[in-house]
């Protein structure tokens, strides 16, 4: 618990599509599933950490080589969707023994448990390594009066002045934040900035995520998990 995104087809052309379809997989598959983050994992966690790993990062990289389905927001619906069905809701208390705790994600994937930033955590991680900017999403800590406590959702922005899409533990579906009047946002952040939110749509810029204790936590512990990978911004993008 938190506190207080017809014409007939030539078949050499197909077939050279494929062939650059599997050149990307490999290379991405470099990157995030390389020997050394396998054997942090599977040192970390077991032979089922490994397993749930290889099986996140593998979908990921279909999200981001799949050019038939690779839409923002066919991304933010089943990279969504994957965590929240993956994913069962555990307090911290009960799953870390700690009044607040932020998971990583191969904590949360290997565990099947987690709270709303760790389903949060990894969805945001994926959708960047998805390819989905990051300065298009912004974990946002809001009041989620329904249930009267705080909570955290991910916010993804198509624009910069757009009013952005909630993805959410609490609700499945995929809304604009005007349909979520059970949310109060109250700041945000990503790896580019921290916002303090004043009142939907709008945010004031006060500086960068490093001022968050929790989140930097996060970040060193995926370092140390041989998550090192899944914190580099593919190539295209820039901090």
């Amino acid at each position: 618990m938190l506190n207080k995104a017809r014409i007939q087809p030539n078949i050499a052309a197909i077939c050279m599509s494929v062939c650059f379809a599997c050149w990307v997989l490999a290379q991405n598959t470099h990157a995030l599933l390389n020997e050394a983050s396998l054997a942090q994992v599977t040192q970390g966690f077991g032979e089922k950490g490994r397993q749930v790993f290889v099986d996140w990062t593998e979908f990921v990289i279909r999200q981001a080589s799949d050019t038939q389905k690779g839409s923002e927001q066919a991304k933010l619906e089943t990279i969504n969707r994957y965590f929240n069905e993956r994913l069962k809701f555990v307090s911290d208390e009960t799953h870390w023994q700690k009044e607040d705790y932020w998971a990583t994600p191969i904590e949360s994937l290997a565990s099947a448990a987690g709270d709303c930033e760790d389903y949060v955590i990894a969805k945001y991680f994926s959708l960047i390594q998805s390819g989905i900017p990051q300065e298009k999403l912004r974990i946002t800590y809001v009041k989620a009066m329904k249930i009267n406590q705080a909570h955290m959702v991910l916010a993804y922005y198509k624009a910069p002045k757009s009013e952005p899409l909630i993805l959410d533990n609490l609700n499945p579906r995929i809304l604009r934040a005007s349909k979520r009047r059970d949310l109060v946002p109250v700041y945000s952040f990503n790896g580019m900035g921290l916002w303090l939110e004043q009142k939907r749509g709008q945010s004031i810029k006060v500086g960068t995520a490093s001022r968050l204790s929790m989140w930097m936590d996060v970040l060193f512990r995926m370092q140390a998990q041989g998550l090192e990978p899944w914190m580099q911004l593919p190539s295209g993008e820039s901090n």
